[in-house]
């Protein structure tokens, strides 16, 4: 599952292997060998995943299907800007 998820998040944003690694302070290699599941990330590298892709590390491990948005740094005003977006576009899902 986190094999999946890693190779998944990176395709999305159009990345190589090794400008992850890049980063995430990590070889090519070891992206290769977790998306592969050769290997495991340790704990640092995984939490550093999870910070890197704005998701949690239980969603990384497939122990929730939620994604996570960092908003750090945004006024109010911005924030609900993006409210109203997100309810935008949940709203269109729906329909």
């Amino acid at each position: 599952m986190l094999d999946e998820m890693i190779r998944k998040l990176r395709l999305e944003r159009g990345m190589k292997q090794e400008e992850l690694g890049r980063r995430v302070c990590a070889s090519k290699q070891s992206v290769s060998n977790w998306e592969n599941g050769n290997i495991m990330p340790s704990i640092d590298l995984l939490v550093r995943l999870a910070d890197f892709f704005g998701v949690t590390t239980d969603y990384l491990l497939g122990r929730e299907d939620r994604h996570t948005l960092d908003a750090d740094g945004l006024t109010p005003e911005q924030m609900a800007h993006l409210q109203l977006l997100i309810d935008d576009l949940r709203k269109r899902r729906d329909t």
